[in-house]
């Protein structure tokens, strides 16, 4: 038996990694461009990266009357914004998550009371954030979605009224769309008809893997079965748009393991196929975990006690050549990756709440609401307290627990092109000059870092038409591009 990849997390490099692969498919194009020294800043980031998230905050302390007035002023300008909520209860802890709080299944009464505790403090930190931001209740609603931990878990009658108090309290209109996220075994038929009746139109919901044996290994207790029931059941019921997530990088996963998988997103014919990597390092180190609880997977004795029972971890090659064997799927099949993770299919295109926060002549703002949310302005950012002790006694005492960063307007630049960059779609000269008056992406402070990009292969700068792009494996590195060199 080949030397276990959790134990060879400890004894080889990161280069060493890259250069482990399964001979039957071709050498990753990332691999090489890892491996070379002018890159070992992207190599460190993809080792550490925590789950391929999205942040762009600041750098200098904000006050909380500056975040107010900045978003206050842009609820004003009646753009479409991104609203969300958050309940983060789950009914057992898969073990590449450090996010949810676990909820007492197994005593109904106690279920319900925690259930019930989590819809109140919910709707009491909206109402704290309604009496700071009056715009909020008139400025337009994009796409309202609530995300967890799982809130489909919750009884059917908190789930209606959570929904019924965002929708009687915040600017929702006759364009607002809803979206929530769930999982394969808490989103039955039932609570699909209870969502639809509520205006949910869409969802999206984690499958990881359609090889039960994965799954189960990943701690979680839905059925390839179960998953694949909600595409068909949703769809029948009236739902526009059912995305699914997997994830490659999983314990005892191979290539063809993850090409299946995707194939049978094609054939089960999602509207947008999420594929996330699971990095090989323990993430908890970037202080992200909701609770504070490390995911199983990220302690030592887990990891060896994996390697003894003769498990082995994808290498960080065969990570890179999953991802470029599903992208060539996919694309055969149409679809396209915009933003990063996410391909879409082309009558569908890009998720709503993404669109709204990445787009280049979009960017407007993100409000959310519930432990560990983050809002955020062109200039401001807001993240809420992550551990439960203060978020619950804060919103008792009726604070809310934020913690504030503001960006320079240098910074502003930065995190516009960030964001922008991580659609995976060309980047605009129109557009940026719009909206920085004497800024341009060919001028003296970003033609350099562009140009340094296009002589590693990992993007195209085209001045005649006034864009730059990504090649497809800066996709690949996006968030390593985004977060290493874009500053």
């Amino acid at each position: 038996m080949a030397s276990s990849p959790i134990r060879m997390l400890e004894r080889v490099s990161s280069r060493e990694s890259l250069l482990l692969i399964d001979e039957d498919y071709p050498r990753p194009r990332a691999a090489d461009v890892l491996c070379r020294p002018e890159n070992d800043h992207l190599l460190r980031y993809v080792v550490r990266d925590p789950f391929g998230s999205h942040v762009f905050p600041g750098t200098r302390e904000c006050s909380r009357e500056r975040f107010i007035q900045s978003l206050q002023a842009e609820l004003e300008g009646q753009n479409p914004y991104f609203l969300w909520a958050t309940i983060p209860l789950c009914k057992y802890h898969c073990y590449f998550c450090q996010f949810p709080i676990v909820m007492r299944k197994h005593d109904a009464a106690a279920f319900r009371e925690q259930a019930r505790n989590w819809v109140d403090l919910n709707i009491a930190e909206a109402r704290l954030w309604l009496a700071l931001v009056p715009a909020l209740r008139d400025a337009p609603v994009g796409e309202f979605c609530l995300f967890g931990g799982t809130p489909t878990l919750l009884p059917d009658e908190l789930l209606a009224e959570l929904l019924d108090f965002y929708r009687s309290n915040f600017g929702f209109n006759a364009d607002t769309t809803i979206r929530i996220e769930g999982s394969p075994d808490s989103l039955s038929s039932d609570k699909l008809a209870l969502l639809h009746k509520k205006g949910c139109r869409k969802i999206t919901y984690g499958i990881q893997s359609f090889d039960d044996r994965l799954v189960a290994l990943a701690g979680r207790e839905h059925t390839s079965d179960e998953a694949r029931a909600v595409v068909r059941h949703a769809f029948l019921s009236g739902f526009e748009r059912v995305d699914g997530d997997l994830i490659y990088g999983l314990l005892d996963q191979r290539v063809e393991g993850f090409c299946h998988d995707v194939r049978q997103m094609l054939e089960l014919d999602y509207s947008t196929v999420v594929m996330t990597k699971l990095h090989l390092r323990p993430f908890g180190e970037t202080g992200t975990a909701i609770a504070g609880v490390p995911a199983r997977w990220q302690s030592p004795a887990s990891r060896a006690r994996a390697s003894r029972e003769g498990h082995r971890w994808p290498s960080l090659g065969e990570q890179y050549q999953m991802r470029e064997a599903a992208v060539a799927l996919l694309e055969d099949a149409g679809l396209f990756e915009y933003p990063t993770m996410y391909f879409q299919k082309p009558e569908t295109g890009c998720g709503r709440w993404k669109s709204l926060v990445l787009d280049q002549d979009k960017q407007f703002v993100e409000v959310g609401i519930g432990l560990g949310a983050s809002s955020a302005t062109r200039r401001c950012s807001a993240n809420v307290a992550t551990r439960p002790g203060a978020y619950l006694d804060a919103i008792a005492s009726g604070e809310l627990p934020l913690e504030l960063l503001e960006m320079s307007p240098d910074e502003e630049v930065a995190s516009s092109l960030r964001r922008a960059l991580t659609t995976c779609q060309p980047l605009r000269d129109d557009l940026h000059r719009a909206r920085f008056a004497g800024g341009s992406l060919f001028d003296q402070r970003w033609k350099p870092v562009f140009q340094s990009l296009e002589r590693r292969g990992l993007a195209a700068i085209r001045p005649d038409e006034g864009t730059v792009e990504l090649t497809g494996v800066g996709k690949t590195l996006v968030e390593a591009i985004v977060n290493t060199e874009i500053r």
